[in-house]
């Protein structure tokens, strides 16, 4: 086998949320990064000029590493991140334990003069997400790093360690996340300046590579392609076009049921208008979701429920249009494949619609083409724009393929696990808030969050009060730390006190989805006459079913976000204007407050479900 013409790095992938974004970064530093699996034999190393290991749901302090450990005896730079670190750490004398939580920003204060650190300020902020602590160091390695989050006093010790001699490194922070202010000079760094690999990889090749790989694929049986009309599927359509030319794609655009405020029009006029394809199909398919809805109110159970009944919908159409032999084409990118566990190691944060099982057994079967599975979004975006896709279609804010039935949270009624035992924690929270001048209490409701690379299902704090964006951010950081079960902050934007509120029993019904889709219009349209959705990346309108004074009806609470690729995300601060604009919510009929999100991701995740 001829050499490879490329420098490599290999990516040991642990099931941390962010291993694929590691190689991500790699390449873009027209570097070639390669994942490999942590029990790959140490053969399959052989030729790579460094080695990343990855963060993971795993507990370093438990010892479940479980992999091919002489990895880390290969005469090649090492460099760990989280997990990694901390096995790193473990490999060369040092100890790990379950002792410190950090979740989010945090400030990296440097020492010493590493050449991981070079051209990188004393300051600067990271990004955490972990549980387990380097407490010791071997013989050989030094602290190059603390590390402190707001509200706490004290730095957290061995953020960073470095062994220069032997060329070993490790980081308790994500330096491969967008949040790390000079993540990306950390990694060229490592990549380019310790392990000395030449940038000669370009993105340029993925475009010829994938097209190749699909006519190879769809030879013979061409695409069906479901159409949701965000980014990511119609990138997907044109580069489908591109590959097998537009006789041999078909789109179909379903509406479920549970898409915004006229969006399926918008949808179809605008796949016209990019002429991806001569095959467009419509079905409205809202009495299907809602009787696969019907009495659900888990949040796994209702995403299974809709992917199930997208591909049920798509069969049913395939074969009355004719076009079973076709493959189904799908926009899946890198976040939902990694939400659903689907790699080796990955916990599962959520079930995401094109992920649940019968999806899976197509994929097995070779009946899915995903070209853009390996993909964030900001890197469909560029490919998007390589294509030729107007910005106003590559600009589009994410919205999830199960639309509105995963931002409607649903509920038996009864109190969450855990709720009438919190006296301790509402101590605490309200203890935490009055030092910023705010109230705060627990939510009797339930979200899906991620903490250190595992799913939590836990309650939310609901904040009110006159404090600045600053300043209640810094307090929900405090809260992540100090109080255990919640994974969310919400702050009051709407001033009607909440009292005690209770849940309320509530399922997926087309009233409810009326009321959610005026609010959310009422969001996108302040966002758009503001000009705020080039500065927001995305922002979810969720509604919770509570009783308030007696009264039941839907609190609507706003999270507006920045990031990059969506594995990670910082809460965004509105305009005033904006916020002025988004208490027109209160007048619709059954709402009875309305809240902003302020929660990093971690520990929440961008959607409440």
């Amino acid at each position: 086998m001829d050499a490879p013409a490329h420098d490599r790095i290999a990516v040991i992938d642990f099931g941390g949320q962010y291993a694929h974004l590691i190689a991500t970064k790699i390449r873009r530093l027209h570097v070639l990064a390669e994942i490999r699996q942590p029990d790959d034999p140490i053969e399959a190393f052989e030729g790579y000029r460094g080695v990343i290991l990855s963060g993971s749901p795993a507990l370093a302090s438990a010892d479940e590493g479980g992999y091919t450990r002489a990895v880390l005896d290969l005469p090649v730079p090492a460099l760990g991140f989280c997990f990694g670190h901390q096995e790193v750490a473990k490999r060369y004398g040092g100890k790990v334990e379950h002792c410190q939580r950090e979740y989010g920003p945090a400030r990296l204060t440097l020492s010493g003069g590493s050449p991981i650190f070079a051209g990188i300020p004393r300051e600067s902020i990271v990004w955490m997400s972990h549980g387990d602590t380097v407490v010791a160091l071997g013989a050989g390695f030094s602290e190059i790093g603390t590390s402190l989050v707001p509200g706490d006093d004290h730095p957290h010790r061995n953020a960073a360690i470095a062994d220069d001699a032997r060329r070993r490194y490790g980081f308790q922070f994500h330096p491969e996340v967008d949040d790390s202010e000079f993540g990306e000079k950390m990694l060229e760094n490592f990549a380019v300046g310790i392990c000395g690999c030449r940038p000669t990889w370009t993105m340029h090749r993925y475009v010829e590579e994938e097209v190749a790989k699909i006519r190879a694929q769809a030879a013979g049986k061409g695409v069906f392609l479901l159409a949701s009309g965000g980014v990511d599927s119609t990138v997907c359509a044109k580069l489908f076009a591109e590959a097998l030319g537009a006789d041999h794609l078909h789109l179909l655009h379903v509406d479920n049921g549970l898409m915004r405020k006229g969006e399926s029009r918008k949808v179809v006029e605008s796949l016209k208008a990019l002429g991806v394809s001569k095959n467009l199909h419509f079905i409205d398919a809202t009495e299907d979701f809602m009787a696969s809805l019907a009495g659900l109110v888990e949040p796994e159970a209702k995403r299974r429920a809709i992917g199930d009944t997208y591909v049920k919908v798509f069969e049913r159409e395939a074969k009355r249009l004719g076009l079973e032999h076709m493959l189904l084409g799908q926009g899946t990118i890198y976040p939902d494949t990694i939400e659903t566990g689907g790699t080796k190691r990955a916990d599962v944060i959520k079930t995401h619609h094109n992920r649940v099982p019968i999806i899976e057994q197509m994929i097995a079967q070779g009946r899915v083409i995903e070209p853009l599975h390996e993909l964030y979004k900001s890197e469909v975006r560029e490919l998007g724009a390589k294509l030729g896709i107007p910005d106003d279609l590559l600009w589009r804010h994410p919205f999830p393929g199960p639309g509105l039935g995963i931002r409607l949270l649903c509920s038996d009624g009864t109190l969450p696990p855990g709720f009438g035992r919190a006296a301790e924690s509402d101590a605490a929270i309200r203890e935490i808030a009055a030092t910023a001048g705010l109230t705060g209490h627990l939510l009797p409701v339930r979200s899906v969050g991620v903490k250190a690379d595992l799913r939590s299902y836990e309650m939310p704090v609901w904040l009110a009060g006159t404090a600045s964006f600053p300043r209640v951010l810094e307090t929900a950081t405090r809260l992540f730390k100090r109080v255990p079960g919640i994974n969310r902050a919400v702050v009051d934007l709407g001033g009607r006190p909440l009292g005690a509120p209770r849940p309320r029993a509530a399922t997926v019904t087309r009233e409810r989805l009326e009321l959610l889709q005026e609010a959310d219009a009422i969001v996108m349209s302040a966002l758009t006459r503001h000009e705020q959705l080039r500065v927001v990346w995305q922002c979810p309108t969720v509604a919770l079913p509570l009783e308030v004074d007696g009264q039941g009806g839907e609190l609507i609470v706003v999270r507006p976000i920045h990031s990059e690729r969506g594995m990670t995300a910082k809460p965004a601060e509105l305009p005033p204007p904006v916020v002025a604009e988004l208490r027109r919510i209160l007048d619709l009929p059954g709402v009875v407050g309305l809240g902003l999100d302020v929660t990093t991701k971690p520990p929440g995740t961008i959607e409440w479900e």
